[in-house]
């Protein structure tokens, strides 16, 4: 069976390369290939493609974790494939979130991005062996015996308009802990945790952390 690829990248010279190992390859069909998240929703589910290669940094407007967060839900036969540079464990559980089947770096050989196209087309969930490192490492460390579970909390709270991980963030804040002591907790840069926190004061409408923890206990 002949596999249908689309490639999505905002670099031309590695959507080029791309494009060719699918080209040249027996069992693969290049479908469609788009330079930004714009076109690639727009495009994406008038072709119906079986795998979709998704860069995560597509330049200025949305990112490819943005568009799977669209398409997903939508096409949920799609099946998309995170081929990408960063090896970041905030990158790589928000792509998996977002509803990602497989996650693999770029600098991958050309056979073994094939096989792990195939792999996923046939049920798999590929990931480059340094991304299933990190996500083993993530699993075991959340998980460890005498660790509170991230997310869920002592109370269970969270707030509908916010993402998971923000709702982490704003359960965190409440416990009182700093920027820096939130991201070792959950793996991610502090610069990271700022950013949610912009977008969770933002969201719940406050300007600072008393007045955001005041909707998270539903003050």
């Amino acid at each position: 069976m002949i596999i249908s690829v689309c490639i999505v990248d905002d670099n031309k010279d590695i959507r080029s390369a791309l494009e060719q190992i699918i080209l040249m390859a027996d069992g693969y069909s290049l479908v469609g290939s788009f330079s930004d998240a714009e076109e690639a929703l727009l495009k994406i589910p008038l072709v119906k493609p079986n795998i979709v290669l998704m860069d995560i940094n597509l330049g200025d407007g949305e990112s490819g974790i943005d568009c799977v967060r669209q398409l997903k839900p939508l096409y949920p036969e799609i099946l998309f494939m995170m081929c990408t540079i960063y090896e970041e464990d905030e990158k790589i559980f928000e792509a998996l979130t977002a509803g990602a089947n497989g996650y693999i770096l770029k600098k991958t050989a050309p056979g073994k991005l094939l096989d792990a196209i195939r792999e996923l087309h046939e049920g798999g969930a590929p990931m480059s062996s340094q991304i299933a490192r990190k996500v083993v490492n993530a699993f075991q460390l959340r998980t460890a015996p005498g660790s509170e579970p991230i997310g869920g909390g002592s109370g269970g709270r969270s707030i509908s308009v916010l993402s998971n991980r923000e709702n982490e963030i704003l359960e965190l804040l409440a416990k009182g802990m700093l920027y820096k002591e939130i991201a070792g907790r959950l793996f991610i840069s502090q610069e990271t945790v700022r950013k949610h926190v912009y977008h969770i004061y933002e969201k719940l409408h406050v300007n600072n952390r008393v007045e955001a923890i005041n909707k998270f206990y539903g003050r």
